[in-house]
């Protein structure tokens, strides 16, 4: 594994060469978003399909000046009670920003990390960053370091912030013509939090896995998934009495349980069932299992409200087949 320091990951940057960052969220694999080279380091470092956009990462305010063309009083509204933190704006682009970034749509995704890393190393260049999740296309997003390095491997160079504090990626809003904010991908942010702020917000039902329908990161049918198989199961505790006796599999609780006889692997994701400790864990814990050669992965589906949904969502996005 290649840790590198923040002055470090400056030189490599400069030098159009990819690092592997930490934010608030998770790890992010972090290049020159002006530097064609740099950007296309990124494609080819994931295996990420072109038609898949990326997230362009400021330090500040200051740092929408040379990326959008405009900023629609909604988004200010969002910005002002969420950034820095995990929040992606879609926003109308300059030219500054390639058609490679942002898929050849006229919106690019931005935020501002609260990480303090992530924001000190922005405040030591003068470009910005694109940094999608830190892995191979569709697979497991990083939330530590060793996830980075088992997913790209020893060459990409890694900045070490530890485990990433909410674990799940930004939440994506978009906006209509006439300025009501949409959620493109569901993440830390909940639907009920930004309905606070602003009621109008609502969530896309996304009808199509057709390339022209993906406008933001996050929006692949197949996403976020180990390679063991994942299953969403109705009752663990039914599914482990029919199928348990044949088959080696790895048990995900919502909360620490008693372990039932029949799971050969079992990792709780809280001691509780507190949905933001889950959130921090529940990549991290597809990564353990991931080693442990086991049939497949089995979990309950989580109460479709707020977090819940978000998490909803991403075991969703894992589970299903290509």
């Amino acid at each position: 594994m290649k840790l590198v320091s923040i002055e470090e990951a400056v030189e490599f940057l400069k030098r159009d060469k990819v690092v592997a960052i930490p934010t608030e969220t998770v790890y992010g694999l972090a290049a020159n978003a002006f530097s064609e080279t740099a950007v296309s380091q990124v494609f080819k470092t994931k295996g990420r399909p072109s038609y898949n956009p990326l997230i362009v990462h400021i330090a500040n305010y200051e740092g929408l000046t040379d990326l959008v063309s405009s900023f629609p009083e909604n988004a200010k509204i969002l910005a002002d009670k969420f950034w820095p933190g995990p929040l992606t704006l879609l926003l109308p682009k300059k030219d500054s920003i390639s058609d490679r970034i942002t898929a050849g749509k006229s919106n690019v995704a931005i935020r501002i990390p609260s990480h303090p890393i992530a924001q000190d190393l922005l405040k030591k260049i003068d470009f910005p960053l694109v940094a999608p999740s830190a892995n191979r296309f569709k697979h497991i997003s990083p939330t530590m370091p060793s996830h980075v390095f088992d997913s790209l491997g020893a060459e990409v160079p890694i900045i070490d912030g530890r485990e990433c504090k909410l674990g799940l990626e930004s939440t994506i809003v978009g906006f209509e013509d006439n300025g009501r904010p949409v959620v493109y991908r569901q993440g830390s942010i909940s639907l009920e939090s930004l309905q606070e702020v602003l009621p109008e917000t609502y969530l896309l039902h996304q009808r199509s896995n057709a390339e022209e329908s993906i406008v933001a990161p996050g929006m692949i049918k197949r996403h976020y998934a180990p390679n063991t198989p994942l299953r969403i199961v109705d009752s663990i505790e039914k599914h482990l009495e029919e199928f348990g006796s044949t088959n080696k599999i790895g048990v995900i609780y919502k909360a620490e349980t008693k372990t039932h006889k029949l799971a050969t692997q079992t990792i709780a994701l809280s001691r509780g069932g507190n949905l933001s400790e889950i959130a921090e864990k529940l990549y991290a814990t597809f990564h353990q299992l991931d080693k442990q050669n086991l049939d497949y992965l089995i979990i309950e589906r989580f109460e479709n409200i707020g977090l819940g949904r978000t998490l909803n969502d991403k075991i969703t996005r894992a589970s299903c087949e290509d």
